[in-house]
């Protein structure tokens, strides 16, 4: 018998709990550690609809990226999205388990993914980076114009914001979701291309200045790659359950 403890136990030998930033709120959120588990679906966030999903397919268990609760709560009531999203999964009996900031730094986590996703070469931790968060490599040298089709079509997004610092591509650092202040570091190391998501204007006031491409592919597009990886482990782990990724979890920005 498989039980959320079980789950739990081996998702922190691919993101242990240590990694994680000091704000982060990771591990089970909801649920029993001694509840079976046969079904886990996976998903990047656990939105009400995913929440909904679990439960139509019967899961035992939800897997995410995001935490179901970040900020403490004061109440669980369906006036707000985290409410009803935790009474889907309270009335359900479905577990949910996260690895946030912790999957980010991991190895082959978010970030090696992300790399991975795009085919850079020579992958390695930005050496700049104290947080261990960050990843580098390199492409063969292009124009900024290839480089972003490269990743419009590799990430799947539905649109790209981006400031060309003036300089080909070629040695690539990679911050999946909003890591947009780390500029000075990839700077620091050497790199002439930043792509990462939720980019801040005067970011990329900065970046321009400073000569380096930066580009935001979204939040969704940079980090959801990850959540096939990890549905992998899980199945090769637990060979004897169903592990699914979400079939209705989709990017939430559009552009018009």
């Amino acid at each position: 018998m498989t039980t959320v403890q079980n789950v739990l136990d081996f998702i922190e030998t691919i993101a242990p709990t240590e990694l994680k930033m000091e704000w982060d709120n990771v591990g089970l959120l909801c649920g029993r550690a001694d509840q079976q588990v046969q079904k886990i679906l996976v998903a990047l966030d656990p939105f009400t609809s995913v929440c909904e999903e679990a439960a139509q397919i019967g899961a035992d268990l939800l897997v995410t990226h995001h935490p179901l609760i970040f900020q403490p709560l004061s109440a669980i009531t369906d006036k707000t999205t985290v409410g009803r999203a935790a009474m889907t999964l309270i009335k359900n009996n479905i577990a949910a388990i996260n690895a946030h900031t912790n999957l980010d730094c991991a190895d082959g986590g978010v970030n090696d993914t992300l790399a991975q996703t795009l085919k850079l070469k020579a992958i390695q931790k930005v050496p700049t980076d104290s947080e261990g968060l960050l990843r580098q490599g390199e492409v063969e040298t292009q124009d900024l114009d290839a480089f972003l089709h490269r990743v419009e079509k590799t990430l799947d997004c539905n649109g790209l914001r981006y400031v060309s610092g003036g300089k080909p591509v070629n040695r690539v650092a990679v911050g999946g979701g909003a890591c947009g202040s780390a500029l000075y570091t990839v700077i620091a190391a050497g790199c002439d291309t930043f792509v990462t998501a939720d980019v801040k204007y005067n970011q990329f006031c900065d970046a321009k200045e400073l000569g380096l491409n930066l580009i935001d592919a979204g939040h969704f597009p940079t980090e959801n790659p990850v959540m096939a990886v990890l549905a992998a482990k899980l199945q090769t782990q637990f060979p004897d359950l169903e592990v699914k990724i979400s079939e209705t979890h989709r990017d939430s920005v559009k552009y018009y």
